[in-house]
């Protein structure tokens, strides 16, 4: 269409310098990536398949949960106006290559202003380069080595958060139960070597526990049987056995160790808080079991958005709402609560927000991160008999 007029020809060119100077002022000095239209993109780089499937398709659920409650109330409203989020969900097949890679495709490509995941140290990890070099945050929901947020020179990662408990203070809250609760002398350690996640727990724990630790034996992710581990434990007159890992090898240990005649508490690490893992073990067996957890069903009915975030899981999902679920809602809450405060849609100004946040209401309790990037929270140990969780304790 050819525009008539000398007037109005003036006019246009006038008002596409403003726009130009408009543009300049709000996304070139700013940098990073920021929303077109009225849809804000959050990209998820998760576990969907591979090894780590499990835990990444439950934290897919919390993430896809907590976009439902945020746009069923309009969505996020930024410079006066309510805009609707939208999720690119990526899968990084649990491998380090292929988390780096979906951080560059989500980051460049897609253009989302914030990413959540991955959901394992290792790929989290991996992806931090390129969302560094895009400025675009990433909160992982489950990221636990006490590195994760650091760079090699031990300042922070600026574009790094997470919104679980790092493993030093997991395990310092499990020795704390051993110690306090459990009255325990002497303790057996059975520790995942396979990944930091477990000789960081077992590091930490073995630093805050009072009594002796009579014997240290490692495996590996994958392992079936551990029957040599059972046999060097057995006669060594343990009062716990602390046995950071995961729920598929954990819950063959917890089968063999009360078949072996072994009755003493075992205690663990959230990487055990799946269904899966009764069933795996046994029903029956699993009794006088503890985990450490960010999210107790039992003590969450103390907070009002967890009661109405587990009813709307149930409802959803058609089961109870497992612990890495609350934690990839929060993780996803975090980001909106960041834009919200920033009232800005740009990835450099989010992040600024994220690193502010204080006092946030989430499923898993009150979020306030620290300077080093980490959630300052609370955390819960839930105790199992005959294979269901029968009690939970606040513990710190």
């Amino acid at each position: 269409m050819r525009i008539k007029g000398k007037k109005t020809g003036i006019a246009v060119m006038m008002a596409a310098m403003t726009m130009m100077a408009a543009g300049c002022s709000a996304t070139g000095s700013q940098k990073g990536n920021s929303a077109s239209g009225n849809t804000i993109k959050i990209g998820v780089n998760m576990e969907l398949s591979g090894a780590a499937a499990g835990y990444g398709q439950q934290e897919e659920n919390g993430i896809k949960l907590a976009v439902h409650d945020i746009n069923k109330n309009g969505g996020i409203k930024v410079n006066g106006k309510k805009m609707k989020v939208k999720i690119v969900t990526r899968d990084n097949k649990t491998s380090t290559s292929t988390a780096a890679s979906v951080a560059s495709q989500l980051t460049n490509k897609d253009k989302v202003v914030a990413t959540v995941g991955p959901a394992t140290t290792n790929a989290a990890t991996a992806a931090i380069p390129n969302q560094t070099k895009a400025q675009v945050p990433l909160v992982s929901p489950t990221a636990a080595d006490p590195d994760f947020t650091k760079t090699k020179n031990g300042g922070v990662q600026k574009y790094v958060f997470r919104a679980q408990a790092q493993n030093n203070y997991q395990g310092q809250v499990a020795a704390n139960f051993a110690n306090d609760h459990l009255k325990a002398k002497r303790v057996a350690v059975l520790a995942d070597n396979s990944s930091d996640y477990g000789t960081g727990l077992a590091k930490a724990f073995k630093k805050n526990f009072k009594g002796t630790i009579v014997s240290t034996q490692y495996f590996q992710e994958g392992d079936k049987d551990f029957s040599s581990l059972i046999t060097a434990i057995k006669n060594k007159k343990i009062d716990a056995i602390y046995v950071p890992g995961y729920y598929s090898e954990v819950g063959v240990i917890i089968k063999e160790a009360r078949e072996a005649g072994i009755t003493a508490p075992i205690v663990g690490s959230g990487g055990m808080a799946d269904p899966k893992l009764a069933k795996i073990a046994g029903a029956s067996n699993a009794t006088n079991v503890y985990y450490t957890t960010p999210f107790s069903t039992i003590t969450a009915e103390k907070n009002a958005e967890a009661r109405k975030f587990m009813k709307e899981y149930k409802a959803k999902y058609g089961q109870t709402a497992p612990t890495y679920s609350a934690l990839g809602y929060d993780a996803t809450m975090m980001v909106a609560n960041a834009i919200k405060k920033a009232d800005s849609t740009n990835s450099n100004k989010i992040t600024d927000a994220l690193a502010k946040t204080k006092n946030m209401k989430g499923v898993t309790g009150t979020i306030t991160v620290n300077k080093h990037h980490d959630p300052q929270m609370k955390m819960s140990v839930e105790q199992m008999t005959n294979g269901k969780v029968v009690a939970g304790y606040t513990v710190k």
